[in-house]
């Protein structure tokens, strides 16, 4: 099938007939890592590449001696004369640098990707990187870390997931090595899932979002985990006031075979059961994770990946209540070469999420109950990068997704479950990087996607299927296994994307970026922020698929050799057919879910400023978001409109979102770094009224989001102890130590509205209404980790 798009497209492009192609894999010199993203480069023809995501380059150059430079950020420049005669493989390893940082400052390093690179809304943060910002506990976070950058925020401490560009939490494709997460988050939201031991590479796309990637409106955040050391056996880990972690990784026989697996478990439940109370030594309080990885070399052009994540969430009060939640995901990856410039991949991906809610076991028999619901798919994958020329890369492939949903089960004396429902999301994707000049770079693509919802399911009919009601319903029609209960194609599958950079100059360019995507399946959830217990519900027969369109124009600019990066981004996205629910809706076990959810639009809208350092004894980054989200569901009357039809704030709406990281290297050993966040108070909806009903003040809620929750603004700082290595010694130590929340700001994670029970009803006269702030963390909270490596 590649031949046939390449075909399309080779009499756009004059291919010299006496060029030859310089390709081949770079890696990290000590572990035998694959590098992402290496600039690749030959300064006289000003032609360059970047390694693709599993370190792969294919460069065509004239046939006749170049200078070949690679550099990467924090590794030494690698330049290499070669003199090119025929096509040509050559494999390189690059060190990690070993100099100071003062001498960094002066090296004349290409590190201008930013400007450079078609690619625009987006940020790649590596583990060194994410490693010095002070987190709560000391636990290094992906995600957090990504809340930090302009854009991306949440609705408070302890909220699951997070928010891109005014998109819900569930508008985020998350990927672990390629297959899909459902739930980023541990103990409700407190951490990421993401073992930072275990993590090589971490790109969010917010924007420009390439064609490769679809199923999701607002963002793509691509996690890579560490492939193991091929050289030689190692080990690391740490002991931190919430949780230790280790990872072990190293050859298996041969530098060819290589493996890695980390683990990562709390403790809290362990420090509980050592209290003499029983009301506090009978509860449960923990999360795990594992992390695996193999990988294979077979040859030259044929490579190998099984990868595993395995992390559950378990929560329990006595014989009371219990709760576990967690997410299992396997990717299988061929990579094979079918030439110099055609490089594919072939992925098998498996993802479950589920969780159970109900009481323990040993609970009394009368009381015990279990609700259960999953989400699972089986993904097929091919994916082809086809690098035509220097000036242009063409990439194709297509997908094909297999889902299960389990919205509930439930079990007590008897079992009763609502019908599972399945459905098939395939899709084919192309995409051209062209260099026009030396001036104009385009990115343009096309995905088309489809969608069906299949059988093994009862569909309600109502009398009036624009506004289905529960006590309306008129028939029901009962599907068997894979027919088709409901079908999204044609030509609103079709969702184009184009990005394009034009250079002004060496250290400045204009970038522009338009996307369309469309999502088929909905987190169905009524709460401010996600909880583990939300669903996944699939589009079908009243429930259709959401689009939206973005757009975004940004300035870049680099300063002092690439010392200072900078960038100006405004954007504006059209959301369509998006899902919010009636007021007092009912979503759990429901099997009819569409009669208590509404279709409405959304709007947001804003600028990004950033400004981040990279190299010196100082680095950093100020990040500053204006924006505004909104929504509008505006039926024909009462039961199908929200706030009179009118727009309404959404739930994770922040007009201003302000962000300052910086890290100071104090001494060699020493370094010092800290965050400060301010952000606009999320909205809240508070009640507009109230009536009396047999002598109790019922409020009455009639615009939603009307109010706001107080601002929220915290300082972290932190410090990292790292003594300078003896090469002698394969053991060695560092410590991290700091504090969250230094001057113990008691921030609001929601406010909620009660009688006032100090003031005394008078009769006649109304009771008063007072509002009550909810906060998860008012002192500070100090930390401090031992880390060890060897």
């Amino acid at each position: 099938m590649y031949k046939y798009f390449i075909l399309l497209f080779l009499p756009f492009f004059g291919v010299a007939q006496d060029n030859a192609s310089i390709s081949g894999y770079i890696r990290d010199k000590n572990t035998g890592e694959e590098l992402i993203g290496v600039n690749v480069f030959i300064k006289e023809l000003n032609l360059g590449v970047a390694t693709n995501v599993y370190g792969y380059y294919s460069l065509s150059v004239p046939k006749e001696k170049h200078i070949i430079s690679f550099q990467y950020i924090g590794y030494e420049n690698l330049d290499m004369e070669i003199n090119v005669v025929e096509d040509r493989r050559l494999d390189i390893e690059i060190a990690p640098s070993s100099v100071t940082l003062d001498e960094v400052e002066v090296t004349s390093e290409k590190l201008d990707k930013n400007v450079t690179s078609v690619e625009m809304s987006v940020t790649k943060l590596d583990v060194k990187t994410i490693s010095k910002v002070p987190q709560l506990l000391g636990e290094t976070d992906v995600i957090r870390t990504l809340t930090l950058l302009p854009g991306v925020t949440t609705v408070g401490e302890g909220s699951s997931g997070f928010n891109v560009r005014g998109g819900n939490v569930d508008q985020n494709l998350i990927l672990l090595d390629e297959a899909p997460v459902y739930n980023s988050s541990h103990l409700f939201g407190f951490f990421s899932i993401f073992n930072a031991d275990a993590i090589k590479d971490v790109k969010l796309y917010k924007g420009g979002i390439p064609a490769n990637y679809g199923g999701r409106l607002s963002s793509v955040v691509d996690v890579r985990q560490i492939e193991g050391n091929s050289k030689k056996f190692g080990a690391k880990g740490g002991i931190g006031l919430l949780s230790s972690r280790l990872l072990l990784e190293g050859p298996i026989g041969s530098e060819d075979v290589s493996f890695m697996v980390a683990g990562r478990r709390s403790y809290a439940d362990l420090f509980l059961a050592l209290s003499s109370d029983p009301e506090i030594n009978q509860n449960i309080l923990y999360f795990y994770d594992l992390n695996t990885k193999i990988n294979w070399r077979i040859g030259k052009k044929d490579r190998l990946f099984l990868s595993g994540y395995f992390g559950k969430d378990v929560f329990g009060i006595a014989d009371l209540f219990s709760f576990d939640w967690g997410n299992t995901t396997g990717s299988l990856r061929w990579n094979h070469l079918f030439s110099d410039k055609l490089f594919s991949n072939f992925t098998l991906i498996y993802s479950d999420y589920n969780y159970s809610i109900g009481t323990p076991d040993g609970a009394e028999e009368a009381n015990s109950f279990t609700f259960k619901s999953r989400i699972r798919d089986y993904h097929f994958k091919t994916s082809f990068n086809y690098f035509l020329n220097s000036n242009n890369k063409i990439d194709f492939g297509m997908e094909s997704i297999y889902y299960v949903f389990n919205p509930g089960k439930i079990e007590f004396a008897q079992t009763i479950e609502l019908d599972q429902e399945y459905a098939l999301e395939p899709s084919l994707y192309f995409s051209h990087d062209i260099k026009v000049n030396q001036r104009l770079n385009v990115q343009y693509g096309l995905r088309y996607s489809s969608f069906y919802k299949l059988g093994r399911s009862t569909v309600f009919e109502y009398a009036n299927p624009d506004l289905p009601q529960k006590d309306e319903i008129v028939d029901s029609t009962k599907y068997g296994p894979n027919e088709i209960v409901a079908s999204f194609d044609g030509l609103q599958g079709l969702e184009p994307r184009l990005s394009v950079n034009y250079l002004l100059d060496d250290e400045k360019s204009i970038k522009a970026s338009f996307n369309r995507t469309r999502q088929y399946i909905h987190l169905i959830s009524n709460t401010s922020s996600a909880t583990p217990i939300d669903l996944y519900r699939a589009a079908g027969s009243y429930i259709d698929p959401a689009t939206v369109y973005q757009y975004a124009v940004g300035y870049f600019q680099n300063f002092n050799r690439n010392m200072w990066e900078a960038s100006v981004e405004v954007y504006y996205k059209d959301f369509n057919d998006l899902v919010d629910y009636r007021a007092g809706a009912d979503l759990i076990f429901n099997q009819t879910i569409e009669t208590e959810l509404l279709t409405g639009i959304g709007r947001s809208y804003g600028a990004e400023f950033f400004l981040r350092k990279n190299i010196g004894k100082l680095t950093g980054w100020f990040s500053y978001t204006l924006s505004r989200t909104e929504m509008k569901v505006n039926g024909p009357d009462a039961r199908t409109s929200i706030s009179n039809g009118q727009w309404y704030s959404a739930n994770f709406d922040k007009l201003h979102d302000f962000s300052l990281i910086m890290n100071y290297q104090l001494t060699e050993e020493w370094d010092i770094g800290g965050n400060f966040i301010y952000q606009t108070g999320r909205p809240t909806t508070a009640p507009s009224g109230k009536y009396y009903f047999e002598g109790v003040a019922v409020p009455i809620y009639l615009d939603r989001n009307n109010k706001r929750i107080p601002n929220y603004h915290r300082l972290d700082l932190a410090a990292n102890y790292i003594p300078k290595r003896d090469p002698n010694k394969k053991f060695y130590s560092s410590w991290s130590l700091g504090i969250y929340n230094v001057y113990g700001r008691r921030n609001a994670y929601s406010v909620f509205f009660q009688a006032d029970q100090e003031t005394p009803a008078v009769a006649g006269q109304a009771v008063i209404t007072q509002a009550n702030r909810l906060s998860i963390f008012a002192i500070p909270i100090p930390f401090v980790t031992w880390n060890f490596n060897f």
